[in-house]
């Protein structure tokens, strides 16, 4: 699948090792420094901007901000803003976004787990090949 597939047309399966895949865009996305995290802090519910931002922490409001443009622009998160004063706007994930939340939390719970050995690992890579981390 390609960026000049017809979406009218059925889809095939998208190939995200192709430069040009519009799934490629998306797992860079939901991959990214913050997108993970954010999919997943939506798992418990519905959010607002600041919670999810207190949630996510380290997070600025513009990469938070983005970050929900791109998701909501995905279809993984929909945003409801409600005609109050002042505005109220929530987040929430679509089915979409909570089948793939699902997924980032079982490998972010994995990662908790093994924070550790994880840690030994790196520890130990530092003592032997210096703090550098080489790109070879």
């Amino acid at each position: 699948m390609h960026a000049d597939v017809d979406v009218d047309s059925p889809m095939e399966r998208g190939d995200c090792y192709h430069a040009d895949c519009p799934a490629r865009e998306v797992f860079n996305h939901v991959t990214g420094r913050w997108g993970g995290l954010v999919l997943a802090a939506l798992l418990k519910g519905k959010l607002r901007f600041s919670a999810l931002r207190t949630r996510v922490g380290g997070i600025s409001e513009k990469m938070l901000a983005q970050t929900l443009r791109e998701f909501e622009r995905d279809g993984l998160v929909e945003r409801r803003q409600f005609p109050e004063v002042p505005p109220r706007v929530e987040y929430e994930l679509t089915a979409g976004g909570l089948e793939v939340a699902q997924r980032l939390y079982h490998l972010m719970s994995w990662l908790e787990e093994h924070v550790r050995d994880l840690v030994a690992a790196q520890q130990a890579h530092e003592r032997k090949h210096g703090s550098a981390i080489r790109t070879e």
